[in-house]
């Protein structure tokens, strides 16, 4: 499979021989080539499993069709693949990137990042905590040991990011172009917006339907970057997204009805936070043991706590330290 990679795949892939390779060296896997062996590892996680637990974009929506953060991970992911199998890029790389590089996000969704940036004195950004969670909280403080390639991609997934690959460059746009698509989609779902109100010179660009604009923007993605050494967006397209991405932070993300409840989460986690720096006994133990013997500070071990909390097991944990239970002698 490593050989065939050579054959088929673009001067510019990353290809699998050619890792810069793991922290840890290992026995490389007879079937599958280091970064399907990351895919696999990824997706078998732990951190994996709790992202359909938490936030996207709405908090506890009512109904069964809103993006979680693991349906939004699914998304980039396909994209992604679209992408780079139409490139010729190594797409065992792209689908690891994008499958790990929410795993480091709060419940609650940015509200969770803002209050932990805000109250954790070395600040937090999920992007970093999704790297900490692959090389130090997974597997009880083992790690994943995944290649470098994947843990670059992941840590350079956000806007400001700069992927030293080019399935690293096809994650990070193919991140935007999902999410503010989908947010449109839930967004418009929940009558928060109408199709109509949506910029139409944007939408001329790109399309009035949720099927037009990706189908757009993803045609665009593949056509601008074909047998080139970089993963671009015509002008045009990049511009449209961006203007879309504004319309969404001016009319969704900061002023919607449907944010207000975001002020309880961030109260919330908040609290959280200040009892387990207080009450470092009633962490779990993995997290003490942390403490103990990487010499891991309490607010370091509270932050990856939280951060790993699903929205539900957040509630629950605010439940149990706050509201007093009743009890009965019989």
């Amino acid at each position: 499979m490593e050989q065939r990679e050579h054959h088929i795949l673009s001067p510019y892939a990353a290809y699998s021989d050619a890792s810069a390779g793991r922290d840890y060296p290992e026995e490389p896997c007879d079937l599958r080539p280091i970064y399907q062996r990351d895919r696999d590892r990824i997706l078998h996680s732990k951190s994996f499993r709790r992202l359909k637990g938490k936030t996207q974009v709405f908090l506890a929506p009512e109904g069964d069709h809103y993006r979680t953060r693991m349906t939004h991970t699914l998304e980039v992911s396909q994209n992604a693949r679209t992408v780079a199998k139409a490139l010729r890029l190594n797409e065992d790389l792209t689908e690891a990137i994008a499958l790990g590089h929410d795993l480091g996000h709060t419940p609650f969704g940015h509200a969770g990042e803002r209050v932990l940036n805000r109250i954790y004195p070395e600040g937090f950004h999920h992007q970093e905590q999704s790297v900490r969670v692959v090389e130090r909280l997974e597997k009880n403080g083992r790690g994943l040991n995944l290649a470098r390639e994947v843990r670059d991609g992941i840590r350079n997934h956000s806007t400001a990011g700069t992927p030293s690959t080019l399935e690293g460059k096809i994650v990070r746009l193919c991140d935007k172009i999902a999410y503010v698509n989908s947010d449109i989609d839930d967004a418009i779902r929940g009558r928060v917006i109408r199709e109509e109100e949506l910029p139409k010179e944007y939408t001329e660009i790109l399309g009035s339907t949720l099927r037009e604009r990706l189908n757009t923007l993803i045609h665009d993605l593949i056509s601008c970057s074909m047998d080139k050494n970089d993963i671009i967006q015509s002008e045009e397209m990049d511009a449209a997204l961006k203007g879309l991405r504004k319309f969404m932070f001016d009319n969704v993300y900061i002023n919607s009805v449907a944010k207000a409840e975001e002020g309880k989460a961030e109260y919330m986690i908040g609290q959280l936070y200040e009892y387990y720096v207080e009450h470092e006994e009633q962490l779990p133990a993995e997290y003490q043991k942390m403490m103990r013997d990487d010499h891991v500070t309490v607010q370091r071990a509270v932050c990856d706590f939280i951060a790993g909390m699903t929205d539900r097991y957040a509630v629950m944990k605010y439940e149990n330290l706050t509201i007093p239970r009743t009890w009965s002698v019989l």
